[in-house]
């Protein structure tokens, strides 16, 4: 097996980094050539260590792998370090489970991978466990494709005309239901976020419907977010009913934010700018006093790489601001840099934000 492949990684574009002495480089004399050059370095041996560290948990390593590798690792301290912040990256998302902790250690000079031979009883569960996750993953995904009459993906940014006049915008991994039948006009919004512009019709009241919370409107635009907990619904301009399930009913103004948590029905109820909502479609993310977690929960929608954030402290640090949707790489970076956090291009489909 040859020495891992060369990737290209991209090279990191910090919000913050030119901005005066801030973050490692405060202080710094060199210059900014040699400051980028440096951190790509880094990036390209941490993907390399990670590289490694995957090819030698392969059930058909060999002894000449683990040669390879040794010489490789003692290439130059840098390597060493590239391994050690690699070995604890892959400890924070989970992934040492099944690894003797004699085999794999950070600062290990030799690494000695576990071999075991798998009975037959052990791969047919691990088919069945495989079988549930496809399941319990996928399954989700296909309802919806299903229940959908228009969705999006990540990333997409998709505007609806409806029959009656009135336009959507679908956020990324969106999905909505129309039902024009009987005179009525109602949309349900199965995931994710859409702006709706509607076309005044006294005659026949426009519903919103998610999760709970019913929007009735007769010619007004406003934007409505389902996350993981909460309905939210912010008016930009003219007047809605709100009401949610279990009881409770509220008129909006324009400026309303109203999120309702959906595990009790209790309703919060904020006041934002008319021109500060639904920024994501001019692909801008405006968020106040909210925590990182929160904010990387909505980048994932843009960014086709899987986010991992290992530190619980820096999850929890909260922010305001507003982030560059169109650049997610660089939204992640200008989130986390200001805390001493740090993005990993650990490929081109995964990223991890630490405090490392």
């Amino acid at each position: 097996m040859s020495a891992p492949r060369e990737r290209k990684i991209s090279r990191l574009q910090s919000f913050f980094v030119w901005k005066g002495n801030s973050g490692n480089d405060a202080g710094d004399t060199r210059s900014r050539h040699d400051l980028a050059r440096d951190r790509e370095t880094q990036e390209w041996m941490l993907e390399e260590a990670m590289d490694w560290l995957i090819r030698l948990r392969a059930p058909g390593s060999t002894p000449l792998d683990e040669q390879e590798f040794q010489a490789w690792l003692n290439g130059s301290p840098a390597r060493r370090e590239a391994w050690q912040k690699a070995c604890r990256t892959w400890h924070v998302i989970g992934e040492t489970a099944g690894l003797s902790d004699d085999a794999w250690t950070e600062n290990a000079g030799t690494v000695q991978p576990v071999h075991t031979r798998r009975r037959p009883w052990k791969a047919v569960a691990a088919t069945a466990m495989a079988a549930c996750l496809v399941l319990a993953v996928a399954g989700p995904s296909l309802l919806l494709r299903f229940s959908a009459d228009y969705r999006t993906e990540t990333a997409e940014l998709r505007t609806i005309e409806l029959a009656d006049g009135s336009s959507v915008d679908l956020g990324p991994l969106s999905a909505i239901k129309t039902d024009f039948s009987g005179g009525q006009r109602r949309i349900t919004l199965l995931s994710g976020e859409a702006y709706f512009d509607v076309e005044p019709d006294p005659a026949r009241p426009f519903v919103v419907s998610a999760e709970g919370v019913d929007v009735t409107v007769l010619g007004t635009a406003f934007d409505i977010r389902l996350s993981d907990e909460t309905t939210r619904v912010d008016l930009v301009h003219g007047s809605v009913a709100l009401s949610v399930a279990g009881g409770g009913a509220y008129t909006m103004s324009p400026g309303d934010s109203v999120s309702v948590t959906r595990e009790n029905g209790q309703v919060a109820r904020t006041r934002i700018a008319p021109e500060d909502m639904a920024g994501w479609r001019g692909r801008r993310l405006f968020v106040e006093n909210v925590t990182i977690a929160s904010v990387v929960d909505e980048i994932r929608r843009y960014h086709p790489a899987w986010i991992s954030l290992a530190s619980s402290d820096l999850a929890g640090r909260r922010v305001t601001g507003i982030y560059d949707l169109s650049n997610p790489d660089r939204a992640l970076e200008a989130l986390v840099q200001p805390f001493g956090g740090k993005v990993h291009h650990v490929s081109s489909y995964m990223r991890v934000l630490a405090l490392f």
